[in-house]
C-alpha cells in the first residue's frame, strides 16, 4: 500500500501546537496510545486538519524501536542505536519528509546500507524527539484499559483516568492492540492475534580499539545484522557496535540472562572478524517484539465506534510502513 502526498510536508511532524484553540473548527478529539512513528505521523496529520490530540507513552522519552544511547566506559563515549539501525525511504511522501527532516539537521544518508537508506542524527532517536517535541506526549504514561460510554472514550493508567475523548488510535504492536481493542473490536483483535511480532536479542560491545571488519554485517549463524554504529553520519565517540540476533535465535534464548546472551554474540561476532579485544562496554537488550508482522492492510479504522489503529505491522516491517500506517489512520479518521 503506497500513500502519495503533494500537499505538505511537517518540517516539524506538526503544524500547530496540540489542543490548539485559535480560529477555525475543532473537527474531534483524539487520544493516540504510542508515541512511535505510526503514532506520531498520525498526530501531525490530525492536528493539522484540526483535531484536538492527546498522545500517551509508556516510556520514559522518544525512542521504543528506534532508540538510541550514548555510554560512557573506561573514559570513552560510546553512540549505539540498538533498536532499527536504518530507514529505507522509497515512498514520494515519506522521500520529502526525510529530505525535510534533513534540512533540519536530524536526518542523513547511509550509503552503506543502498541508496535509499537514511539514519537519524546523531541517533535514530534523534527523528522521533524532533517530531514529538511540539507534540508535546505524555512520557512514563503506561495505559492499562479503554472504556467507552456516552461521553466517549476514556483512558485508564496508574495516575488515574483521562478522558473523553472523541475517537482513540491504537499506536502500538499488535500484541498490545489485543490487549486493549479485544473488548471493543472483536475484527480488530483478531487481526492482532494473527500478527505475532518476532523477538529479536540485542548486543551493544563498545571497545577501546577498532576492529578489522567492515562496517556492516550481513546475517550468518545466530547474527542477522550487525553494525559499526561510528559509521554512520554524525556519530563520535569510540568503536562501537551493534548487533541484532536473528528472530530464531532470540525465540530459543528468549528467557536466557543478558550476561549469557551477551557472551554468546560477542563469540559470534569473534568467528565472522577474528580475534576481538576484551570489550569495555557490553550489555544486552530484549526486544519482545522487535520485527512486526505484515497484515498488509495499512491502517484499522472503524468509524461507528471512533477506533483506529495503525503501525508497521499493519502494512510492513519497516520505519516507512510506520510513518504511512500513521497517516493513512489519520486520514480515514478526518473522512469519518
Amino acid at each position: 500500500m503506497r500513500i502519495d502526498s503533494d500537499r505538505r510536508t511537517y518540517r516539524h511532524g506538526l503544524a500547530r501546537p496540540v489542543g490548539f484553540s485559535g480560529t477555525g473548527d475543532v473537527m474531534g478529539s483524539a487520544a493516540i496510545v504510542g508515541a512511535g512513528m505510526a503514532g506520531l505521523a498520525c498526530a501531525a496529520e490530525l492536528v493539522e486538519a484540526g483535531w484536538r490530540v492527546a498522545l500517551f507513552d509508556k516510556g520514559r522519552h522518544p525512542g521504543g524501536r528506534m532508540s538510541s544511547k550514548t555510554v560512557r566506559a573506561e573514559g570513552l563515549d560510546f553512540a549505539f542505536d540498538y533498536g532499527a539501525q536504518y530507514m529505507t525511504v522509497r515512498d514520494p511522501g515519506f522521500v520529502e519528509q526525510v529530505r525535510a527532516w534533513e534540512g533540519d539537521g536530524v536526518t542523513a544518508p547511509w550509503p552503506v546500507m543502498g541508496e535509499d537508506s537514511w539514519v537519524g542524527v546523531p541517533g535514530m532517536s534523534a527523528i522521533l524527539a524532533h517530531m514529538a517535541e511540539p507534540l508535546a506526549p505524555r512520557w512514563s504514561t503506561h495505559i492499562r484499559a479503554l472504556t467507552r460510554d456516552d461521553d466517549g472514550w476514556h483512558l485508564d493508567h496508574d495516575g488515574g483516568r483521562e478522558g473523553p475523548f472523541d475517537a482513540v488510535v491504537l499506536a502500538l504492536p499488535a500484541e498490545q492492540v489485543l490487549a486493549l481493542a479485544g473488548q471493543h473490536a472483536p475484527e480488530l483483535a483478531a487481526l492482532a492475534m494473527a500478527s505475532s511480532s518476532a523477538p529479536c536479542w540485542t548486543v551493544l560491545l563498545g571497545f577501546d580499539t577498532g576492529l578489522p571488519a567492515p562496517d556492516r554485517l550481513d546475517a550468518a549463524g545466530p547474527i542477522d545484522f550487525a553494525a559499526r554504529n561510528g559509521a554512520k553520519p554524525g556519530r563520535h565517540g569510540g568503536e562501537a557496535w551493534t548487533i541484532h540476533a536473528t528472530a530464531d535465535w532470540s525465540r530459543r534464548h528468549l528467557e536466557s540472562d543478558a550476561a549469557g546472551v551477551t557472551a554468546l554474540l560477542l563469540r559470534a561476532l569473534e568467528e565472522r572478524v577474528g580475534t576481538l579485544p576484551t570489550p569495555v562496554h557490553a550489555a544486552a537488550h530484549r526486544w519482545r517484539y522487535a520485527r512486526s508482522a505484515r497484515a498488509g492492510i495499512g491502517a484499522y479504522h472503524a468509524p461507528a465506534i471512533g477506533l483506529a489503529a495503525c503501525g508497521d505491522w499493519l502494512l510492513a516491517p519497516r520505519v516507512e510502513s510506520a510513518w504511512l500506517s500513521g497517516r493513512q489512520a489519520a486520514e480515514m479518521m478526518r473522512e469519518g
